[in-house]
């Protein structure tokens, strides 16, 4: 097997390729990205949960030329193994659990309201208006910064720098693309470094204050390159994925109308609705793990050494877990879909995420009832991360 995934339109849409090649068998060689993939969900769920596979970072090189880029995965909880991916998680998990969530809850929907102010004013001729920088973009970037304590005037600095850094997961990237990468790296860690330093002098009720003086029951604390690092992959993981399933979303409701409707008349399905939005069109289809022995899944052995990917987009169509998966459906309740992961690198922002998804929907749903595609969207040509570019829309 060999997945097209630079083929513009395998890209545009490969569940259609997904479904063919996972009839062929749930877990198969892929000659094009030299790895196993499992395209089934029972198969998936076992890549993200098994110990044998497990994420082994390796720094790029040369050394010298990715070396703030290799810094900030080289920290990364989600590219550690328990032990050290259980300790660095416990501390952040303590932070995490002094409220910061429900602390944004009301100020993520205020926020999701004035943006919406604003689409209503820029659409207000009846001309179209690009959702993704007037209001899928800019609100996860506003909330990651509010919980991190990044002030006002330094946030555009934050969406420039995620870009640059998230194409490198990409399998097809030019030297312009590393280099940049590479820059953005170096920039984001030297500014969080500043913004530490800040917080130990004067520490606040943020998340980055909470981190530089968390500690676990042996006394252990975040190292300055993990705290810098675990607030690089909150803003990287959680604002990416959350632009992607507000647009990818959105796109799948327009081309839907019944079922928009439907979460108009009943927004009590818009927790479901967000849900069935991560598993229809997956903002990250594909997720690497590295066998650390000899494993089983299904009927194939996988060396140890060799790599296998859990195939997300695949997984979260596979009709022996879901009933009609291909069906868009905004009241879907039995949806264990893998979009945040699963095992001990479950999104450690999944519930962030859905408070931000949720009052994004909600508040677009209600508050455009002629909301309609101007044009066709333009699609980001990666695979990897899956998302739009741009989403014109007419809101009257």
């Amino acid at each position: 097997m060999r997945l097209p995934v630079t083929d513009p339109a395998f890209v545009a849409d490969p569940y259609p390729v997904f479904a063919a090649a996972r009839a062929a068998g749930p877990v198969q060689w892929d000659n094009g990205l030299g790895m196993w993939v499992a395209l089934g969900h029972a198969a998936a769920n076992a890549v993200l949960r098994d110990r044998r596979l497990g994420r082994i970072w390796r720094d790029r090189s040369p050394l010298a030329d990715f070396a703030s880029f290799n810094l900030i995965h080289r920290n990364a909880m989600l590219e550690m193994e328990p032990p050290e991916h259980t300790r660095l998680r416990r501390l952040v998990s303590a932070a995490f659990a002094r409220g910061h969530v429900e602390r944004l809850r009301d100020w993520v929907a205020s926020v999701a309201a004035a943006l919406a102010d604003q689409v209503a004013d820029a659409g207000s001729d009846g001309g179209p208006v690009d959702l993704i920088p007037a209001y899928a973009e800019p609100l996860p970037v506003a909330v990651i910064a509010e919980l991190l304590g990044v002030p006002e005037s330094d946030r555009p600095l934050l969406r420039p720098w995620s870009n640059a850094i998230v194409r490198m997961y990409e399998y097809a990237r030019s030297d312009a693309v590393q280099a940049a990468a590479e820059t953005a790296a170096a920039e984001f860690v030297a500014y969080l470094r500043e913004l530490a330093a800040d917080r130990r002098a004067s520490p606040g009720e943020d998340l980055v204050s909470h981190l530089v003086t968390v500690r676990d029951t042996d006394g252990g604390w975040l190292t300055e390159d993990e705290l810098v690092t675990t607030c690089i992959l909150l803003l990287n993981a959680g604002h990416e994925a959350t632009v992607n399933v507000t647009a990818n979303g959105t796109w799948a409701l327009l081309r839907h109308p019944a079922e928009l409707a439907r979460l108009r008349a009943d927004p009590t399905l818009v927790p479901l609705a967000v849900e069935e939005l991560v598993r229809y069109d997956a903002p990250l289809q594909l997720f690497e793990r590295t066998a650390v022995s000899t494993v089983s899944l299904d009927d194939v052995v996988v060396e140890g050494g060799q790599k296998v990917a859990a195939l997300l987009g695949a997984a979260n169509r596979d009709p022996s877990a879901f009933s009609m998966p291909d069906l868009l459906d905004v009241g879907r309740v039995d949806n264990p879909h893998l979009g945040f992961g699963a095992g001990v690198h479950f999104c450690i922002g999944a519930p962030l995420a859905r408070v931000e998804l949720q009052a994004s929907l909600a508040t677009l749903v209600s508050r455009f009832p002629g909301l309609a595609l101007a044009v066709e969207p333009v699609r980001h040509p990666e695979f990897v991360i899956r998302g739009l570019s741009s989403l014109p829309v007419t809101v009257r």
